[in-house]
């Protein structure tokens, strides 16, 4: 190995008298340790690898297609089948004949002759008489129900007030009318309901003097009646009072 490696370094110290002294001191800067040209020689290296690892060509180049090996085994085809045999056809049993009775149709006759002919016998033509005629018989008249008997209503006995029992007082004349010489008659309308009381008492026809009137219907509001009656029942009805104030001497 001493004698390999002796041999080779007198190779190359052969080689370097031979080679341009230029070429050589660049050879031994490159190759010098000491220099910073193989480290940023290494550092490019790293750079272009992982730059080339960025940019995807080392994919591509895992990516591409790679050729495979295809074995093709030839199948050789089956031998043809023999044709199945075919067996002659049995010869058909005879058909018998077979006899339809057939029954006789009617014999068609001629449509009879309707059209008459001059040597055809005209027979005179029989009129039946008209039916007689339906007697009319008239349909019994409508008798109407009996209207319903309406009971005309009793008649109204209009209320009283002039019954002595009644004991109704006569309207004190006010003294100053009486002073003044006011008179005149006061008519009133009263309602009077079915116990025989004055239950609406109104002045019909003033006497003048509104001291009169006043007097008048308080004191007819206080009055008992003989209440209206329409048959048995005592009913509410309205009634006229008069009443006259008068002076004498």
């Amino acid at each position: 190995m001493g004698c390999i490696g002796f041999v080779a370094g007198q190779r190359d110290t052969s080689r370097a008298r031979q080679m341009d002294p230029s070429a050589v001191r660049r050879m031994n800067l490159l190759f010098d340790w000491r220099s910073p040209w193989p480290l940023l020689t290494v550092l490019f290296l790293h750079i272009g690898f992982f730059y080339a690892l960025q940019a995807g060509l080392l994919r591509r180049f895992a990516e591409t297609p790679v050729m495979k090996e295809i074995i093709a085994t030839l199948i050789t085809p089956e031998p043809p089948k023999p044709p199945p045999k075919i067996e002659p056809l049995k010869p058909l049993p005879a058909i018998r004949p077979v006899t339809v009775a057939v029954a006789p149709q009617p014999a068609i006759l001629p449509p009879a002759n309707t059209i008459p002919s001059e040597t055809a016998i005209m027979l005179p033509a029989v009129i039946q008489p008209p039916p007689p005629p339906v007697p009319f018989v008239p349909a019994p008249p409508v008798v109407a129900p009996p209207a319903p008997v309406v009971a005309e209503p009793a008649p109204l006995i209009p209320p009283r007030f002039d019954a002595a029992y009644l004991n109704n007082p006569a309207p004190a004349y006010p003294s100053l009318a009486r002073r003044m010489g006011d008179q005149g008659k006061v008519m009133l309308r009263v309602n009077v309901n079915t116990e025989g009381r004055a239950q609406d008492v109104q002045v019909r026809t003033s006497s003048g003097f509104p001291r009169l009137d006043e007097t008048a219907l308080n004191t007819v509001k206080q009055w008992r009646f003989v209440p209206a009656r329409q048959g048995d029942q005592p009913v509410s009805a309205w009634v006229l009072v008069p009443i006259v104030f008068r002076l004498e001497g």
